[in-house]
């Protein structure tokens, strides 16, 4: 219905406006989840989480078993709560160092994100190759292998009198996927890393019928990321640390900075700010040695705002330190 026809409904103005500026946001919401969507275009941007420090191996393959032991980690964040089509974002890390018996470390790393009509999914193999450097810390670089899937299932309400041949009935193409990072971790509880995800900005098509071909390029994106530990810095029981990491495809960037307070290792709370996005609230449990349960809250700063309900973040780590081995001794009096 015409905007003119709510005045000669005899609608008050208040209402009017409000049903108006409501109009206006889901054309906002429309614009960014679809805009584009009958021509060539980018796939949309990286996930965004706030729990970044536990998801570094996905963006940064030289991360990858740089801790000791086997580590697997699920994340789940519903962006934008009650906005309809909104980002919701699951994630799966498993990471192992194994230098002990092979050179090179290797992690398996998933996601899916789905936004709107489309879902995509990302499947690498991480492989990377520690270096020692003295007593300073290990100097790793990595590359992650694997597919990039974009698929949409749109559902259309066009006038029952005009169809729109044009418009898209479904979307899915596979493509590979290429990551490389450069990461280092130093023995005084600081870390850096530079990174690129979607090097090979593979094409993915998809012929929607005889007049229209959907074209979708991944888009590269690079990753600066850094971050350190200050232990007993608040008395014996408390450490802080800060965490900065930088996202861009060169058209957006995006820039995520936190802080935590630990107690004992058993308990962290902490703050986090994302450039022109939101503030985030965090706070973890750690009930048993290795194993981490975290949970942030965002409280949008930007255009959704007054629409939004913030945004949930759930996380989930397991660590397993593999044991040494033990060293036998023969008791044989040949072998004394």
């Amino acid at each position: 219905m015409p905007y003119c026809a709510y005045q000669q409904l005899g609608k008050n103005t208040t209402k009017t406006r409000k049903i108006k500026l409501f109009m206006n946001k889901r054309l906002i919401i429309l614009a960014v989840f679809f805009g584009g969507i009958l021509s060539k275009n980018y796939a949309q941007q990286d996930k965004l989480v706030s729990h970044f420090m536990y998801d570094k191996m996905s963006v940064n393959p030289g991360e990858t078993g740089i801790d000791k032991g086997i580590c697997a980690t699920t994340m789940y964040r519903n962006q934008w709560d009650k906005v309809n089509g909104a980002p919701n974002s699951a994630i799966f890390n498993l990471e192992a160092n194994l230098k002990r018996w092979i050179p090179v470390n290797l992690g398996l790393s998933f996601y899916h994100d789905a936004i709107g009509f489309n879902r995509q999914n990302n499947l690498l193999l991480n492989i990377a190759y520690p270096l020692e450097i003295g007593s300073a810390g290990t100097l790793q670089f990595g590359v992650g292998v694997g597919m990039i899937n974009l698929s949409n299932s749109p559902v259309w309400v066009p006038p029952t009198t005009l169809v729109d041949n044009t418009l898209p009935t479904g979307f899915g193409a596979t493509n590979l996927d290429l990551n490389f990072g450069v990461y280092w971790k130093g023995a005084q509880n600081y870390y850096a890393g530079l990174s690129s995800t979607h090097l090979s900005e593979s094409v993915l098509k998809h012929k929607v019928n005889s007049n229209l071909t959907q074209t979708f390029e991944s888009k590269r994106h690079y990753y600066l990321m850094g971050g350190k530990r200050f232990d007993q810095i608040i008395g014996e029981d408390g450490d802080i640390d800060v965490q900065l990491q930088v996202q861009t495809d060169f058209i957006k960037t995006s820039a995520t900075i936190n802080a935590r307070y630990f107690y004992r290792n058993m308990l962290y709370g902490g703050l986090a700010y994302r450039l022109s996005d939101a503030v985030g609230i965090m706070v973890g449990w750690m009930p048993i040695q290795n194993f981490t349960v975290g949970y942030n809250y965002d409280i949008t700063t930007n255009k959704f705002a007054s629409i939004s309900r913030g945004s949930h973040e759930i996380l989930l780590k397991y660590c397993y330190h593999i044991p040494p081995p033990k060293i036998t001794r023969s008791k044989h009096p040949r072998w004394l």
